[in-house]
C-alpha cells in the first residue's frame, strides 16, 4: 500500500476510534506504530521512533511550564479567589441591566488570567454564578449559557493550557502565544458582554427584574474589595507582568506563580494539608496525561512525515490552485466540524501536524494561526453533541430543571459570537500579532 494511503487510512481510523471512546493518546500511539511498521516494513524502526519520541519530546525546557501553571491554577482555585472575584464583579455591575450576567463574564476573564483552563472555569462558575443568576430572576437557559460562553475564555487568555499545548506541539514560542492571546481574549470577553446586553434589550424577561441586582447585592467597602480582588490582581501582575516585562521566561513565571499561589492560599488559611496533597496529586495526574499526549503527538508527526501525507497535501493544493483564503476557510470549517464530535486536544493533535508543514511553506505566521485555531477549536466546547463545557456544567449543576439541551441552547448565542470574533481575527491578524511585532 502507498505510504500516503496508509497515512490517510490511519487518520480516518483515528477519528473513528476516538468516537468509540478510546483515549486519544492510545489511538495515536497504536495507529502511528502500526502505520510506521507498514510504511517501513520493519517493526524495529517503529519501536525506535516511538522510543525517540518519548525521549526527546519531554526534554524540552518549555515543557516545564505545564506542571507549574497547572499547580498555580489549582492553588488559586483552592484559595477561593473565584468566589471573591465573582462577588466584586457582581458589585461593580450591580446597577446595569443584566449586570450580574456581565459580572460573570468579567469574573471569568480575571479568573482565566490565572487559571488557564476552560473546564476549571466552567466547573467553578457553575456552582458560583448559576444559582445566583437563577435566584435573581434570570432565565435558566440564559444563566447556563452565560457561564458556558464565558468559560471558554480560560483557553484563550494567557496563561492558557491549550496555548501551551499548541506551542509545544507546533514548536512555537509560548511567550509569543501568551502575548498574542491578550487582545483577542479581551475582544471576546467584550463581545460576550455586548451579547448579554443585546439579549437583555431584546428579551428583558431573560434577566428578570433589572433592579434586583442593585437591591440584593451586598454592599462592599473599599477594604473588602481590596481584600477580595487585591491578591489575584497582584498575582496577575507578578506572573504576566514578569513575562511581558522580560523579567523571566514563561517557565520561570510558572514557578513564581505556583509559589505565589501557595503563599496566597496559606495567607488566606484556605489550604489544609489534605487540600495541598490533593493539589499535588491532581497536578501529577494532569501533567502525566499531557505528557503521554505530547509523546503521542511527536510520534504521530513522525509517522505523517514518513507517509509523505503533508507533502501530498501540499502538492494537491498547488495543483488545485487554491488561494490561501479558500484553504483557510476549508481548514476552519473542518476544525469546527470536528469540534462537534472531538475534544480540543484531539483536534489539535490530529489536524496540526498535518497542516503545519503546508502553512509554514506558505509563509503563514504560526502564532496568528495558533490563535485562530484555538478560537475555532473552543467553539466546539459549546456545540452538540460533544460540547465538553456543557457536560461539565451539567455535572456540576444542582438544578434538575436544567437539561443538557438547555445548556446547548443557552450557549448558542455565545458560540455565534465566537464565530464573529474568529472572523475578525482572521481578517485583522494585527489584533493577534500587534503586541509581538
Amino acid at each position: 500500500m502507498d505510504p500516503s494511503t496508509i497515512g490517510l487510512v490511519s487518520l480516518a481510523l483515528m477519528v473513528l476510534l476516538i468516537q468509540l471512546g478510546i483515549h486519544i493518546a492510545v489511538v495515536l500511539l497504536l495507529l502511528s506504530f502500526v502505520a510506521t511498521w507498514l510504511i517501513r516494513g520493519n517493526v524495529d524502526i517503529a519501536g525506535n521512533l516511538l522510543a525517540k519520541a518519548a525521549e526527546t519530546s519531554l526534554q524540552s525546557y518549555s515543557f516545564g511550564v505545564i506542571p507549574l501553571f497547572v499547580m498555580m491554577g489549582l492553588l488559586v482555585s483552592a484559595s477561593g479567589v473565584g468566589r471573591d472575584t465573582f462577588a466584586v464583579a457582581g458589585y461593580a455591575f450591580r446597577r446595569i441591566l443584566a449586570g450580574l450576567g456581565m459580572a460573570t463574564v468579567a469574573a471569568n476573564t480575571v479568573f482565566a488570567a490565572i487559571n488557564g483552563s476552560s473546564i476549571a472555569s466552567a466547573s467553578v462558575f457553575t456552582k458560583l454564578a448559576v444559582p445566583e443568576l437563577v435566584r435573581q430572576g434570570y432565565n435558566r437557559r440564559f444563566s447556563v449559557g452565560v457561564v458556558a460562553g464565558s468559560s471558554v475564555l480560560g483557553m484563550l487568555i494567557p496563561p492558557s493550557l491549550l496555548l501551551i499545548f499548541y506551542g509545544i506541539v507546533a514548536e512555537v514560542s509560548i511567550g509569543d502565544l501568551f502575548t498574542a492571546g491578550i487582545v483577542p481574549g479581551l475582544i471576546l470577553a467584550g463581545a460576550f458582554i455586548l451579547t448579554i446586553a443585546a439579549m437583555a434589550r431584546i428579551r428583558p424577561s431573560y434577566v428578570g427584574d433589572p433592579t434586583t441586582d442593585a437591591e440584593e447585592t451586598s454592599r462592599l467597602s473599599a477594604r473588602e474589595i481590596t481584600y477580595k480582588i487585591g491578591p489575584i490582581t497582584l498575582l496577575i501582575v507578578i506572573v504576566m507582568g514578569g513575562i511581558y516585562g522580560g523579567v523571566f521566561t514563561p517557565v520561570e513565571a510558572g514557578g513564581v506563580g505556583a509559589l505565589a499561589s501557595l503563599l496566597l492560599a496559606l495567607a488566606r488559611r484556605s489550604l489544609t494539608w489534605r487540600g495541598f496533597w490533593k493539589v499535588l496529586i491532581e497536578t501529577g495526574f494532569v501533567t502525566s496525561s499531557i505528557s503521554i499526549l505530547i509523546i503521542a503527538a511527536h510520534f504521530y508527526a513522525s509517522m505523517l512525515s514518513l507517509s509523505r501525507l503533508p507533502t501530498v497535501l501540499g502538492l494537491w493544493i498547488e495543483t488545485a490552485d487554491l488561494s490561501f483564503g479558500v484553504l483557510l476557510l476549508i481548514y476552519l470549517a473542518i476544525v469546527l466540524l470536528l469540534g462537534t464530535v472531538l475534544d480540543s486536544v484531539s483536534i489539535i493533535l490530529i489536524a496540526l501536524p498535518l497542516v503545519q508543514p503546508v502553512m509554514v511553506s506558505m509563509g503563514v505566521d504560526m502564532v496568528w494561526f495558533g490563535i485562530i485555531t484555538i478560537i475555532a477549536v473552543e467553539v466546539g466546547l459549546l456545540t452538540p453533541p460533544l460540547g465538553l463545557s456543557a457536560f461539565v456544567i451539567k455535572a456540576n449543576l444542582d438544578d434538575p430543571e436544567i437539561s443538557l439541551n438547555d445548556i446547548f441552547i443557552g450557549a448558542a448565542p455565545f458560540a455565534i459570537t465566537m464565530l464573529i470574533v474568529l472572523a475578525l481575527i482572521v481578517f485583522l491578524p494585527v489584533l493577534a500579532t500587534g503586541l509581538i511585532r
